[in-house]
């Protein structure tokens, strides 16, 4: 193998830095074809087809480079056939007849999601979303978290005349909490959606400032741009990093931050804070200082499990919707993958892709997705969930005072965890 040039080394090393970038990767692939290394440039191009597997360029690099004589053909990789007929292989796609799952149950009209995945990025500090189209009834299933959502927090704002003759407060905001991956942040998002408020989604890199005193005013500024934007849902996404417990904070900073997050929490309840509506997340509450979990403030929880049956037949519709698959058996997929949560459904799907495009690879032909792959991919994956449940578990007998985990401890009851 010809020794790799300077900016070909740089390139690699660039590439390690940030493995899906498909152009920088197929930059590195176009310069290694060039260099005469055909094998190599097979190689990235591959990876990259992996990440986008639509990309004209990248289909066009890798006819290119399969086409292209071995200088050395007997280093030629056995498992990729040359001469890869691309243009023969879409229209293979093309032609695939539906059904692409398999009947018995309605498609969903829209793509249901319960993950989060594919929504628009992150919002930077203070950066506003306007409202959008996302509304619980995009959550798919989970139906006991949406009712509890409606009971205590959307069904008053949405009825004043009856809050007002019930006697029922607004003040106070909603924590959601439970293992990673199970769609949280997309459901604070649907609860903005239901009221046709902004959305302000605040993390603590957005807060967090090395100067004195920055921190605080961060904070502040970010209550008072969702009080110009209101209506405006503040998500105070990882709170047990925005307001862990001061006891254990070893820095005078970052209990001043708390401090000052407890006093905008206060304000909710005033006028000057009218249609301004707090949503936070952890997957820690018990790290979470127990002050802003005091009533009217953070006081009313809400746990947010792995996708049910019917959510993770959304999900996982999610991620096959434009993929070439073949017969899938929703219902029986979703079974089989119980107890996963929406971020390990979405790589099953992706692991499941892999395995189809390798395979078409090294024989030449496409093949479509199929049960046989996801089945596969679903028995190799191992739910992401079950760490945070032994942690979970030990808090539900150790420390649950005054009820606060007594959803968590009925699950894990069902689950036979505990």
């Amino acid at each position: 193998m010809p020794e790799d040039s300077p900016l070909i080394r740089s390139l690699r090393a660039a590439v390690a830095a940030a493995p899906r970038d498909v152009p920088l990767r197929l930059h590195l692939a176009e310069l290694l074809l060039d260099e005469g290394q055909s094998e190599a440039a097979v190689a990235e191009v591959a990876v990259a087809l992996q990440n986008a597997p639509g990309d004209e360029q990248a289909r066009r690099l890798m006819a290119r480079a399969m086409g292209v004589p071995r200088q050395q053909p007997q280093q030629q990789a056995p498992s990729v056939r040359a001469g890869f007929d691309w243009r023969a292989a879409e229209e293979q796609v093309g032609d695939v007849v539906p059904p692409r799952f398999v009947e018995g149950k309605p498609e969903p009209e829209e793509p249901l999601r319960a993950d989060g995945g594919g929504d628009p990025g992150d919002a930077e500090a203070w950066d506003v979303e306007r409202p959008g189209g996302v509304r619980l009834a995009d959550v798919g299933g989970m139906r006991e978290v949406k009712e509890r959502l409606e009971a205590a927090f959307l069904a008053p704002l949405r009825n004043p005349e009856l809050r007002k003759l019930y006697g029922k407060s607004l003040r106070g905001g909603l924590l959601l909490y439970g293992p990673p991956g199970c769609g949280k942040t997309f459901i604070a998002r649907a609860v903005a959606g239901e009221l046709g408020a902004s959305f302000l989604s605040v993390s603590v890199n957005d807060v967090l400032d090395m100067w004195t005193g920055n921190s605080e005013r961060n904070m502040h500024e970010i209550f008072q741009t969702a009080r110009r934007q209101a209506p405006c849902v503040v998500f105070l996404d990882e709170l047990d990093a925005l307001g862990g417990k001061r006891s254990r904070t070893l820095h005078g900073g970052m209990r001043n931050t708390v401090n000052q997050l407890l006093t905008e929490l206060d304000g909710i309840e005033s006028a000057a804070n009218e249609g301004v509506f707090v949503l936070a997340a952890t997957n820690v509450p018990w790290d979470v200082d127990n002050a802003l979990r005091r009533p009217g403030r953070l006081d009313r929880t809400l746990l947010v499990l792995p996708p049910d049956g019917p959510a993770r037949e959304a999900i996982l519709h999610y991620h096959l919707r434009e993929r070439p698959v073949e017969n899938i058996d929703l219902v029986k997929l979703a079974k089989v993958t119980d107890g996963l949560s929406g971020a390990d459904l979405a790589h099953v799907c992706e692991a499941a892709s892999e395995r189809a495009l390798l395979d078409s690879a090294r024989t030449g032909t496409v093949r479509m997705i199929g049960m046989k792959d996801l089945l596969a991919a679903a028995k190799d994956v191992v739910p992401s969930t079950e760490p945070w449940f032994a942690a979970a578990r030990n808090v539900a007998m150790f420390a649950n005072e005054g009820g606060m985990y007594d959803d968590l401890v009925t699950y894990l009851k069902k689950r036979r965890k505990l």
